[in-house]
């Protein structure tokens, strides 16, 4: 005959490492958007596939509360960690759809989207189209007379003589020390 121990002492809820993040006032409602502008980016996002084969798996987030909280960010620029207190979406959703919509191309598709009806709607004159950029010498970029504009002025174990000329340093076998100033009399 066997015994089994039981446990008949009320099992411990187990201790969260981190508090759970508080809950703000969402002020996500103001920032979601219109039906027009989904009817617009609804088509232009990626078509999704279950990776699993069998179809289970969690239920996905639907491609519009994502994209809201995307764009919650994108416009507040708030970090993607704060989504959570907000309760639009749980921030790693919103930011993995982003890096999927980004290698997709979505941005660049929207963007364009937004030219071509910005063009039929008021026009764009592309004879007269400007860039602005500017070429200028770095403020800190040292003297040209140098091997590498940004490096150091010293090299690796020497020392910088009072008289401008440098000279190795004398360094124990084995040992470390720091490089010593020469003092000239």
């Amino acid at each position: 005959m066997r015994y089994r121990w039981v446990n008949t002492a009320p099992a411990k809820k187990k201790a969260r490492r981190r508090p759970r993040a508080k809950r703000i006032k969402s002020t996500g409602g103001c920032f979601g958007l219109t039906d027009e502008l989904w009817a617009l980016i609804e088509p232009l996002l990626p078509v999704h596939q279950n990776p699993h084969f069998l179809g289970g798996g969690r239920p996905r987030v639907p491609d519009r509360v994502c994209a809201d909280a995307i764009f919650f960010v994108l416009r507040t620029g708030c970090q993607w960690n704060a989504l959570n207190a907000t309760g639009l979406c749980a921030s790693s959703t919103a930011h993995d759809r982003f890096q999927a919509w980004v290698e997709d191309g979505f941005f660049l598709r929207f963007w364009q989207a937004g030219l071509t009806e910005y063009d039929a709607f008021n026009g764009i004159d592309w004879a007269w189209v400007s860039t602005d950029g500017a070429i200028t010498k770095a403020a800190l970029a040292g003297e040209k007379n140098r091997a590498f504009a940004g490096g150091p002025q010293q090299a690796r174990h020497q020392t910088l003589i009072a008289r401008g000329g440098w000279r190795r340093t004398h360094r124990p076998v084995g040992g470390r020390s720091q490089p010593q100033r020469l003092q000239v009399a």
